[in-house]
């Protein structure tokens, strides 16, 4: 099934901002579009992105993670949230007012859901954590490092927060990915 939505100005939400939803068949997803979007405003808001973006996001089943983590990131096993970048909204090579097609962002629920057990979150707070940080990665952040990891870490951190939540979050540690390059 297939959703569209666009993000309007109310409640201080950012005007311009789009989210094309695609919620495989068989597969449920945890968050709403509805929250969704709003968390995609939130983070673009932030941010500070001026730039009309283009957010894909598809929820898909484990097997489909699975095989789309062996092709774009060579790991040959499920994982929870895969971020694929476009463009950047700062591109110098964006016409003024052209819209950014910012990436695509896919979600495993079933993976999410027992993760979630494991790291004592519910599978929305999971779901909400892992959103955010793809948002994070397709605006250029990164954790291969150290020093990459602590700046990207306290910006989830801050960025959760400000997110209506079924518990406390802060300072839970977002980039789960020991011993990943990605």
């Amino acid at each position: 099934m297939k959703l569209q939505s666009m993000a309007k100005t109310r409640g201080g939400l950012r005007m311009g901002s789009h989210l094309d939803v695609d919620i495989r068949d068989g597969v449920e997803s945890i968050l709403s579009v509805d929250e969704l979007e709003r968390i995609c405003s939130l983070v673009l808001r932030e941010e500070e992105v001026e730039r009309d973006c283009y957010v894909s996001v598809s929820i898909v089943s484990d097997e489909e993670m699975h095989e789309q983590n062996l092709a774009w990131r060579d790991v040959d096993a499920p994982t929870d949230v895969i971020s694929l970048e476009c463009e950047r909204p700062d591109d110098p090579d964006l016409a003024p007012g052209e819209p950014c097609e910012l990436g695509d962002i896919l979600l495993a629920p079933a993976y999410i859901t027992r993760q979630a057990a494991t790291f004592g979150t519910t599978p929305a707070d999971e779901c909400r954590l892992l959103f955010v940080h793809g948002l994070l990665h397709l605006l250029g952040y990164d954790h291969l490092d150290d020093d990459e990891a602590e700046v990207m870490e306290a910006r989830e951190d801050e960025l959760v927060a400000m997110l209506a939540t079924d518990g406390d979050l802060t300072g839970v540690r977002v980039t789960r990915h020991e011993g990943d390059d990605a």
